[in-house]
């Protein structure tokens, strides 16, 4: 995310011709997929334990979907806050840019929403219930994608709630650059469906093979996608590969599959487990990090001018900002550890004289 967002505002025009910065944006493909993938996982954990507690489907709906309208105020937030800060010369219509904070929060807020339906219908295998249709969904949602984006375009929807659908904007047309449910949310709910089955206790009881499957599976789906992207006839009279297409969906959730392998492996017998991670702190802290490197690199306070530099002075810049960012998000653990024991001690009973 950070040489991705970096090399994007910093290079020179020149430069963002070139094969390295090609290669440097065919990273960036990964992080948005990721934070879903991550949140679908995350929220299925919450649900589960929610569950094991014996919540009423209706509390464990309003407990989920609130988080996720949370996420999406952070979002709303965000673009207020970038409005401000380029007050003059940026256009109103960014205060409803759909950018990947909305989406998570939107795909939190429809992640309850399903958890809802289903629990509220029977609590009984409800790992694999929801599971599987999480899963569905996950594929509905990325099937359904070149269709919305084309002659299924709901544009009799005012713009700003359309955008969240197709990313149009107010534009006339969906806009790469933005992040829509569709097909965005496939990966909230890919991750939802993955994090549910994870929890079941056969998989709990093959950790090593589960993972180890997933990374395969992860080939397997690269390998499939690829085969299908090569046929001549295609499923839909519009194909847009690297941006509606479920071939595309399916090789970047294999990859995903393949990363979640490796993180495993990395905790289980990497070197995570020998002493401070830099990852592990950044993730801790991800979505403030996000916050403040946007600015730092694209905004009014970027760290470099913008567009004028080298490789060099972009990867110095680059350096800079992740060694930034690491020392905020210590700062932030450190600090709300602190805030933890200061409260725990105003809290402690006194004791009787």
């Amino acid at each position: 995310m950070f040489q991705t967002h970096c090399y994007d505002a910093w290079l020179a025009p020149e430069l963002r011709k070139s094969t390295f910065f090609m290669y440097s944006q065919l990273g960036g493909t990964f992080p948005a997929p990721l934070f879903l993938f991550l949140a679908g996982i995350s929220f299925a954990l919450v649900t589960d334990k929610l569950v094991q507690k014996t919540t009423p489907p209706n509390q464990i709906a309003l407990r989920t979907i609130r988080r996720g309208a949370e996420i999406l105020g952070f979002g709303l937030l965000f673009r207020l806050q970038e409005y401000l800060i380029a007050w003059g010369w940026a256009p109103w219509t960014d205060l409803f840019r759909v950018d990947i904070l909305n989406t998570i929060g939107m795909s939190m807020i429809l992640m309850g929403l399903l958890c809802w339906i289903v629990l509220a219908t029977s609590n009984e295998k409800h790992r694999w219930r929801l599971g599987v249709a999480a899963g569905v969904t996950s594929l509905a949602i990325s099937l359904v994608t070149p269709l919305l984006w084309t002659k299924w375009s709901p544009n009799w929807l005012p713009w700003p709630i359309e955008s969240y659908i197709n990313g149009v904007h107010n534009l006339g047309e969906p806009q790469t650059w933005l992040f829509p449910i569709f097909p965005w949310g496939a990966f909230a709910f890919a991750g939802l469906s993955l994090g549910f089955l994870r929890q079941s206790d056969w998989t709990r009881q093959r950790e090593t093979r589960v993972f180890f499957l997933s990374g395969l599976a992860g080939v397997i789906l690269i390998e499939g996608a690829r085969w299908l992207d090569a046929r001549s006839v295609q499923l839909y009279s519009t194909y847009d590969f690297w941006h509606t297409s479920p071939n595309f969906f399916l090789i970047r959730l294999g990859f995903l599959l393949i990363f979640l392998f490796a993180s495993y492996a990395w905790c289980k017998w990497g070197a995570a487990g020998w002493g401070f991670s830099p990852l592990i702190q950044l993730g801790q802290t991800s979505l403030l990090v996000y916050w403040v490197h946007i600015e730092l690199v694209y905004g009014r306070f970027a760290i470099l001018p913008k567009h004028s530099q080298s490789i060099r002075g972009a990867t110095f810049g680059l350096a800079i900002i992740f060694f930034l960012m690491l020392a905020l998000s210590l700062l932030r653990t450190r600090w709300k550890s602190r805030g933890i024991v200061v409260w725990n001690w105003k809290r402690r009973p006194v004791a009787a004289g």
